[in-house]
């Protein structure tokens, strides 16, 4: 049994680094099926795979998986060039069947437009001054070096995972202030561009919220937060947590899993008879 979505959008999955989730993001798409599967930049991490970042067969399981949903289950992939996977402007933009591979896009639905882009174009560090960027990038892989000790003494103590970065991120003003000034301005210029909301990732945090009467939609990543946005058939957004879905199988439920719980989002459960939505949201 699946969850059929219109549309799923997946960013920041790092292919090539210790951090990346490959299997887990692997596994999420055989869970769910969707009309449209949005990669949103920084899929494979070109940096760090012309310095230490290595190509595994799990990396490749990722494509494979993208590769069936194309021929098995028609769905239209567009993959989007982030700041890491930067060497796609050398075949901007080409389209082979299903699959397209562009900058960024317009997307349409249920009478709203979204501008989707990875989000680093308005990024100044990372587009003027590449070096200070990939300095910071050394910073952050230092932290998941460290995240990945925490976590495992942490597992041992029965502790849940604790994102080490986050809440790095979350102490630091000048990250908050930086978050907070770079959802605005994606906000702004959605609007100027003619459209109700945005879509992005690069920074790492999920959130899916209004600013300023534009939809501020960000997929997050699959490094830490494991997440990624998805779009039901009457045009309603929400954001699913990979460590939020239970795969616990039964004979009578096939599969049950839990989104996070919030107003934006919703849990289901998968019955004999169908699913069943489990959150308020619908009530």
């Amino acid at each position: 049994m699946k969850t059929h979505f219109k549309t799923i959008v997946i960013s920041d999955v790092h292919l090539g680094t210790k951090g990346s989730k490959a299997k887990e993001v692997a596994r999420f798409l055989k869970l769910y099926s969707c009309e449209n599967l949005i990669l949103n930049g920084d899929i494979i991490d070109g940096w760090q795979l012309k310095k230490s970042g290595s190509w595994k067969r799990k990396h490749t399981r990722f494509f494979n998986r993208v590769l069936k949903m194309i021929e098995q289950e028609k769905t239209n992939v567009f993959y989007l060039r982030g700041n890491h996977d930067d060497f796609l402007d050398q075949i901007l933009p080409i389209q082979i069947g299903n699959l397209s591979i562009l900058n960024d896009m317009i997307y349409e639905s249920n009478g709203k437009k979204y501008f989707v882009t990875h989000g680093d174009i308005f990024d100044s560090v990372t587009t003027n001054f590449r070096w200070i960027a990939q300095l910071g990038d050394i910073g952050y892989t230092f932290l998941l070096w460290l995240n990945r000790l925490v976590n495992h003494h942490r597992r041992k103590r029965g502790l849940p995972y604790f994102s080490l970065s986050q809440y790095v991120k979350g102490k630091v003003k000048t990250a908050v202030s930086y978050i907070d000034q770079y959802e605005i301005e994606l906000a702004k210029m959605a609007k100027a561009k003619g459209c109700d909301g945005i879509i992005c990732g690069h920074i790492h945090k999920a959130e899916n919220r209004v600013i300023e009467g534009i939809e501020y939609l960000n997929s997050g990543d699959w490094v830490e937060s494991m997440s990624a946005l998805s779009e039901d058939h009457d045009g309603n957004w929400q954001l699913i947590y990979f460590n939020q879905i239970s795969f616990k199988k039964s004979p009578e439920e096939k599969i049950v899993y839990f989104p996070v719980r919030d107003h934006k989002s919703v849990a289901f459960e998968a019955m004999p008879d169908g699913l069943t939505p489990k959150s308020s949201f619908y009530k």
